[in-house]
């Protein structure tokens, strides 16, 4: 296991993480929003979170799923260790979570579905 690890984990910024964005783009089985929208979604959050030196070492973590079991109203998101669920991340709505509540710290209600914080 050792340092080859631990490196890629320094390289993304593990130890430097405060929170963590995972959303569900490219499922297999497009049931939640087409692929084509997932990928967009997916596509402009590494894009946006780079912008604005937040990945990295900028202390938000991002994962692409295939899918996040709530199959309705996609493209679905999580953010951790809040809990915080979101449907409807297109694009546009993205850019409000990722301004309004990782930067700023403040979530999204309109897009909130669940909520269930770790710790």
């Amino acid at each position: 296991m050792g340092k080859s690890l631990k490196k890629l984990a320094k390289n993304i910024g593990v130890e430097d993480a405060r929170t963590h964005i995972f959303i569900c783009a490219e499922p297999q089985k497009a049931k939640c929003c087409d692929r084509k929208v997932g990928q967009e979604s997916w596509d402009y959050l590494k894009k946006r979170l780079k912008q604005l030196g937040l990945a990295e070492r900028g202390g938000v973590l991002r994962t692409k799923a295939d899918c996040l079991r709530v199959c309705e109203r996609g493209p679905i998101a999580v953010v951790y260790p809040d809990g915080i669920w979101y449907h409807s991340m297109t694009v546009e709505n993205l850019e409000r979570v990722i301004t309004e509540h990782l930067v700023e710290g403040n979530p999204v209600e309109e897009f909130i579905f669940e909520r269930n914080p770790l710790g």
